[in-house]
């Protein structure tokens, strides 16, 4: 850990001596790119209080990005988690679930199955009509509410285009590791959209896209296979999904308004390894297995409305209607006909949310002082039968759970802009709650502007999350296991602080220099967690709000750009504090920092002459570290320190367009060093018990190792 501390010494050294550098000329600033997340209008990032970092549809097109855990895998201080079980992959923030993170699509929340915004599967996110990602790291509760805690993503989608038609169609074809073939095993993705100028005002553009992902074998033999040996089925479930879009937009002067509607469809097959046999004396022994689909349905509906009122006021409006169902379909599948029967179908998830949020500001005719008033309405309807889990309601029988939560927020937030240089935003939320106590989240930005383009930030935040479906009702005991939710959990707490200093120039030599250098810390109180809450005779486990989370970050990334090239550094220390505490048992862990250290870097090279891009994008996530609760060899309860071995990743691509920019081939590979899983070494052998010396191992799933794509795009625009 010394050698990984004096390696991030010095680039922090190198950052604040390049931030201090002077120029040979006069510095001319670059210009900015305009951002909207928690702004009170479209605006420079430079102006933003905030430390907004952005993700361009270049670098998307860089990736051959489909969905969003293509472009996440790449971030510095994020980390994704992919299930094997069921295909979904989760983003995890500072140590932090995906239930602190909040993503939203042009502002809005997008519904989960136990959340919204919050725990959103990457692979349902797609991004064949997005204009660029926005990330704000740290507690975002007073402009964005419950649960954005570790941060917020906005996907900001495209809106309208400079051409009266644009028609665009893709077919992009990749491996599953070393698996390939036209049909039944590898990636196939097509898409198409047409984008239409009626007038100057007027606009519509209609999207589809279709993403066969056919399951990764690694050392399974697929669904037909009739060995009952347990090697039927895949590691990575397949999985279908079809993506629809269509948005209608009217823009005259200040006024603007568009109706978007998504629709979101998917299946994903789990094949079961054991096989039943069927005697059918006198013939051969024949086999079936038990299998069954999950079938995801999502409507999205989304009207936006912002200008001006009484020729002064700025306001902007959302309405939105959201509905996603989950279903099972269990069957029988016979191995010799590939046939299927007794199939049964049920919906065992089901999510009706209504969501509306809005903002008036420019109260004043003054640059110096303005204030934002906004509202968020949140009305959730959710279902689970004991399909999803085994649930119990507020009288102890067990049943299947049908909720209604509802949440009335009011906020506020002023930018007081005392000289050119030097800005402060306070803000407030209060929210009137259905369920839970009334919660409220504050915060407290400043920004001043240095002469040499330094820019310096810094920002307090509270926020909550409030407790999930399975933490406040989940309920499974039988012989062997008693969990148990709790209905009388209180949101969690957190405050984070964050200041932040970037630095961006243009020298003489026409090189472009850009610095960011950011510190963070955050603090979670009432975490909840599974606790032991009884040991003897039986182990019972119990959610409760016991435990606390401390975390430390210091990041940096310096990006520099000259000609042809395009180079981009990063490095982040990560230190998280968490103290575990098992009630029943009087055990509690160690609550000392543990340290990470994460590196990103990307590469990329223009070649005018043949009008092709040359691109290369590395991540390196280093050893991290945490107490679990194990048993010592006198049969004793103890933490334990787990350790998640480091690990490299690196994408590249080559990207060439050619007649007149019409056609565009994009070729290139992911997970360049084939990673397919990474070793978690456990020493006390965790809850499976062995000695205080003892060490046991297991892998973690991260993807299905080295794989390929090529891309080719048609792009028709014209007037």
């Amino acid at each position: 850990m010394k050698i990984k501390l004096s390696l991030f010494a010095v680039l922090t050294f190198c950052q604040i001596l390049f931030a201090q550098q002077k120029d040979t000329i006069a510095s001319q600033e670059k210009l900015s790119e305009v951002v909207v997340t928690g702004q009170f209008e479209p605006q420079s990032i430079k102006k933003s209080v905030f430390n907004v970092r952005v993700i361009s549809k270049e670098t998307i097109k860089q990736l051959a990005a489909n969905n969003l855990s293509d472009v996440l895998n790449q971030y510095l201080n994020i980390t994704i988690k992919t299930s094997g079980e069921d295909g979904r992959s989760t983003v995890s923030m500072f140590g932090l679930d995906s239930q602190y993170f909040k993503i939203l699509v042009d502002n809005i929340p997008l519904v989960s199955d136990t959340g919204m915004g919050t725990n959103v599967d990457l692979t349902q996110v797609n991004l064949d009509d997005v204009e660029r990602i926005e990330i704000i790291e740290g507690s975002m509760g007073v402009t964005h509410g419950a649960n954005a805690v570790s941060g917020v993503l906005n996907i900001i989608t495209k809106k309208g285009g400079g051409y009266k038609w644009q028609i665009a169609a893709t077919v992009q074809e990749e491996t599953v590791g070393k698996e390939y073939a036209l049909f039944d095993k590898g990636r196939h993705i097509q898409s198409a959209k047409i984008a239409h100028n009626f007038n100057e005002n007027w606009f519509i553009n209609v999207g589809g896209n279709r993403n066969d992902f056919a399951g990764y074998f690694d050392n399974r033999e697929g669904k037909d296979y009739d060995l009952n040996d347990g090697l039927r089925g895949y590691t990575q479930l397949p999985k279908q999904q079809l993506v629809g879009n269509a948005i209608l937009g009217y823009q005259k002067n200040d006024f603007k308004i568009f109706y978007k509607f998504d629709y979101y469809g998917e299946n994903v097959h789990y094949y079961n390894p054991i096989l039943i046999p069927q005697d059918n004396y006198p013939f051969p022994e024949t086999y079936f297995a038990n299998d069954r689909r999950y079938i995801t349905n999502r409507y999205f509906h989304h009207l936006n409305s912002n200008g001006k009122l009484f020729s002064k006021l700025n306001y902007n409006i959302s309405v939105s209607e959201q509905k996603q169902e989950r279903d099972v379909e269990k069957f029988n599948y016979q191995i010799e006909t590939g046939n299927e029967f007794d199939n049964q179908r049920q919906t065992y998830q089901s999510k009706e949310v209504f969501y509306s949020t809005g903002t008036l500001s420019n109260f004043f005719d003054s640059k110096k002082v303005d204030f934002q008033l906004g509202y968020e309405i949140t009305n959730e309807n959710g279902f689970y039968d004991a399909t999803a889990g085994t649930f119990k309601d507020d009288n102890q029988q067990l049943t299947d759970i049908r909720r209604k939560f509802e949440n009335y927020d009011i906020f506020t937030v002023a930018e007081i802009n005392l000289t050119d240089k030097f800005s402060i935003r306070p803000g407030i939320r209060y929210s009137f709650q259905s369920y839970f106590d009334n919660q409220y989240a504050s915060s407290l930005g400043l920004r001043y502007l240095f002469k040499k383009g330094l820019e310096a930030r810094a920002s307090v935040g509270k926020a909550y999350r409030t407790p999930n479906f399975d933490e406040l009702y989940t309920y499974f005991v039988d012989s062997n296991h008693n969990l148990q939710g709790n209905p009388d959990l209180v949101p969690e707490q957190s405050t984070s602080y964050e200041l932040s200093f970037k630095r961006s120039c243009l020298l003489n030599s026409g090189a472009q220099i850009a610095n960011n250098l950011a510190v963070t810390y955050m603090d979670v109180d009432d975490r909840i967690d599974l606790v032991m809450t009884q040991a003897t005779p039986t182990q019972n486990y119990r959610y409760v709000n016991i435990n606390k989370y401390k975390m430390w970050n210091v990041s940096t990334t310096e990006q520099y750009s000259y000609k042809n090239w395009n180079v981009q550094v990063g490095a982040a220390l990560v230190g998280i504090s968490r103290k575990l505490d098992l009630a029943a048992v009087n055990v509690t862990s160690d609550d000392k920092f543990l340290y990470s250290l994460r590196l990103n870097s990307n590469i990329s090279y223009n070649i005018p002459k043949w009008n092709t891009l040359i691109a290369l994008f590395y991540k390196y996530n280093g050893e991290q570290q945490q107490f679990v609760a194990g048993t010592d060899t006198d049969g004793s309860t103890k933490f334990f320190l787990s350790e998640i071995k480091p690990y490299s990743w690196m994408d590249a691509s080559i990207r060439k367009l050619f007649f007149k920019n019409q056609f565009e081939v994009t070729v290139g590979a992911r997970n360049l060093f084939d990673i397919t899983s990474v070793q978690t070494i456990q020493n006390g052998g965790g809850s499976t018990g062995g000695g205080a010396h003892a060490s046991g191992s297991s892998d973690l799933l991260l993807g299905y190792g080295r794989s390929y794509f090529l891309k080719l795009t048609y792009n028709l625009n014209f007037n």
